[in-house]
């Protein structure tokens, strides 16, 4: 696993949060704001160095056919546009259950994801595939709502079959020191995204979306990954893709170590997902070792780490091809997402 354990902080290690020291922190907007300014800081110089030189590690043959292989079955395949028709999301969830229709040995995408009022179209789509239904909420890519209109909108993308809700936070809250009312309505959409018990399924699982670009600083990113944990989490994301910068390798790097210490912590796995610009082969294999060399090969899993892409998935499989066959197939070989 590499150089595991290593944080890079204004310091050397960092000295990790206790567990009496999480607990204390959901208790008052006081111990919430001095829990997360407890945080070790983060070396933006040592971060961004470690990622770039992560960024150089080469794969050959075997091992990227496995990894190729391993970020396709990792894809959110998006489409998040003001002209999403239902032929269009039934178009791309045919592609997730078949992203290479000439070879039955391509492995399918992990989820699809769609405004709420698509929701339905891609759950009848996919059928019985196990590719889940991802949905944004929460007034998505803004946030900018009163919260009643957020629960709505998480509580009827739920109703209508998403298994994962992907919300976004109020930066402009969490910017102006509000840790508090960040917390409070991200438990709360958590609770919007419980389905009625007795229900088919358990409830969707919420993917917690920081907008890093718009978060200026490493040590920001540190601090709005562990408040999204501390309210509870599944996955955090970094970006809506909407935003520039958006999933950057030194930005993941600080994601994957929050995730990494706040198991250490808890014993609470959660998992992360880059979102917005990873668009080839060698970002989504730069992710991968990222994640391999940072918190671990238990994160090098679908349930674990997920890539929210539009365009990645057709340059994937271009290099499948290539390794497969020694040719390359142009772009016009795949269906356009």
């Amino acid at each position: 696993m590499g150089v595991s354990g290593e944080t890079y902080t204004d310091g050397v290690t960092s000295v990790l949060p206790t567990t009496a020291g999480v607990d204390e922190a959901t208790r008052s907007e006081s111990s919430l704001r001095r829990f997360l300014h407890g945080l070790p800081g983060v070396d933006q110089v040592g971060a961004e160095a470690r990622a770039a030189s992560l960024a150089t590690r080469s794969i050959k043959t075997t091992a990227k056919s496995w990894a190729i292989d391993l970020a396709i079955s990792m894809i959110d395949l998006t489409t998040l546009e003001g002209q999403d028709t239902p032929g269009k999301v039934r178009a791309l969830c045919a592609k997730a259950k078949a992203p290479d229709p000439a070879d039955p040995t391509c492995p399918q995408v992990a989820a699809i994801c769609v405004y709420p009022d698509m929701v339905p179209i891609a759950k009848q789509a996919l059928g019985s595939s196990g590719i889940r239904v991802a949905s944004v909420a929460t007034a998505f890519p803004s946030g900018r709502a009163a919260l009643d209109i957020k629960l709505a909108d998480t509580a009827d993308a739920v109703a209508a079959g998403a298994d994962e809700i992907d919300m976004v936070i109020d930066r402009g809250a969490f910017l102006s020191g509000r840790y508090q009312a960040v917390f409070d309505e991200i438990v709360a959409i958590k609770e919007a995204a419980a389905r009625p018990e007795g229900a088919d399924k358990g409830s969707a699982h919420l993917k917690v979306i920081l907008e890093t670009g718009e978060l200026v600083t490493y040590d920001n990113v540190r601090r709005a990954s562990w408040l999204a944990m501390l309210a509870g989490a599944d996955f955090i994301k970094t970006s809506t893709g909407k935003i520039q910068p958006a999933a950057t390798l030194p930005v993941t790097l600080v994601m994957l170590e929050a995730v990494r210490d706040f198991r250490d912590t808890t014993g609470r796995q959660v998992g992360v997902k880059p979102a917005g610009g990873i668009r080839t082969s060698k970002d989504a294999i730069r992710n991968l070792v990222l994640v391999n060399e940072t918190a671990g090969d238990d994160w090098l899993d679908p349930d674990w780490f997920r890539i929210g892409a539009s365009s990645l998935l057709n340059d994937l499989l271009m290099q499948r091809t290539k390794i497969s066959t020694g040719r390359y197939s142009g772009p016009d070989y795949f269906t356009l997402d």
